[in-house]
């Protein structure tokens, strides 16, 4: 059972948070019913206590966040709750370091959950129960405030065994770099313009027909979050993509898609209209990216084969030096804006990976 302080009073953080260099966070949050993740939860582990935090209460948020991003945070697999903070409050920690990331790199399995994490290094096993629960209910049942404290009771304990073993090996820089990587805010801003890139079935289109996918994307992302409702409420994807082919002119045509909803039709018939009437006299510049010729997969062959020797030596997954799908983006378009050129994966294998390139 882990002892836990809840705190509902913003106004009384603990001065603990300004004076502490390192704090462990998880977060619980829920988005099935909206476009942004609704946060109902933050969990914080100083050294000495573990702190539940309702962020729900109205409070003085501002303080609240001033105090828990001031700290290093200690996170696993923080990309979510990095998310759904930064589009809450538009703030992140100064510095981050995430177990995840850290044990990948000891070569434990890629993606390693946070419980059979514990159970590796401490030989505690986390109950796996509330997985499914509703974080918004007020007021939360305590067996699920225990559960959340169990969420980050070992993330401090962690860092320092991590942290050791990869200082021996040489990677706690690694790991640091690559926890950095999450702390960028385009990772997690919202760009209507490209929500073509999520749009199912537009990969194909040409011309004007992608234009009009295009605009319509945009139209639903704006939508979707102007009314922060789920992409698939407002417009499902078969939708946009049977309104770019068919290219209705009509009301009477909009509504004879079956996959176009009548309230939809009623609500928006004449903007999404206006949208294909427009798109239509466009025409997108966008090809279909083409895939590997002969050359290109024999060169992606030998790229692969170069990572998995290269991780072999480190005695970790080829994925974390680098992915199939990082070094097929290098092949087919010539780019070396992925992460295995850069960093520490430059100097250990992106310079020989280059000139493989280059050949």
């Amino acid at each position: 059972m882990t002892d836990f302080i809840f705190v509902d009073d913003h106004s009384t953080i603990p001065d603990q948070f300004y004076k502490v260099d390192q704090i462990g966070v998880d977060t619980e949050f829920l988005r099935e019913k909206t476009f942004l993740a609704q946060l109902c939860l933050i969990q914080v582990a100083t050294p000495d206590q573990i702190y539940c935090i309702d962020p729900l209460r109205e409070s003085d948020y501002a303080s609240m966040w001033e105090a828990l991003c001031k700290p290093e945070w200690v996170v696993h697999s923080g990309r979510q709750d990095i998310e759904v903070i930064y589009q809450t409050a538009a703030r992140m920690p100064s510095s981050l370091f995430d177990t995840q990331v850290a044990a990948g790199l000891l070569g434990y399995a890629p993606q390693m959950g946070y419980a059979n994490l514990v159970e590796e290094l401490f030989d505690v096993q986390l109950p796996k129960t509330h997985t499914r629960a509703d974080w918004s209910q007020r007021p939360l049942p305590h067996a699920l405030l225990e559960y959340a404290a169990d969420d980050v009771e070992y993330l401090l304990r962690a860092h320092d065994v991590l942290s050791e073993k990869l200082d021996r090996l040489g990677r706690l820089d690694w790991a640091r770099q690559d926890s950095a990587l999450l702390l960028d805010p385009a990772l997690y801003e919202i760009r209507p313009g490209d929500a073509i890139d999520r749009l199912k079935g537009a990969r194909n289109l040409r011309g004007a027909r992608r234009a009009i996918a295009s605009r319509l994307a945009e139209w639903r992302e704006s939508e979707a979050l102007a009314r922060n409702r789920p992409r698939q409420w407002i417009l499902r994807d078969a939708a946009l993509i049977d309104m770019a082919y068919r290219q209705p002119q009509s009301l009477s045509a909009l509504k004879s898609i079956d996959s176009i909803p009548d309230k939809v039709a009623h609500r928006a018939g004449d903007e999404l209209l206006g949208i294909i009437r427009s798109a239509s006299r466009e025409e997108s510049a966008y090809r279909p990216p083409q895939p590997p010729d002969e050359r290109q997969k024999s060169l992606l062959r030998e790229l692969q084969s170069m990572v998995a020797k290269c991780a072999s030596e480190l005695g970790i997954p080829a994925e974390i030096v680098a992915a199939k799908k990082e070094l097929s983006y290098a092949v087919t378009t010539g780019r070396l804006d992925s992460r295995v050129f850069n960093d520490w994966r430059r100097e250990l294998i992106g310079e020989a990976l280059i000139k493989k390139l280059s050949a």
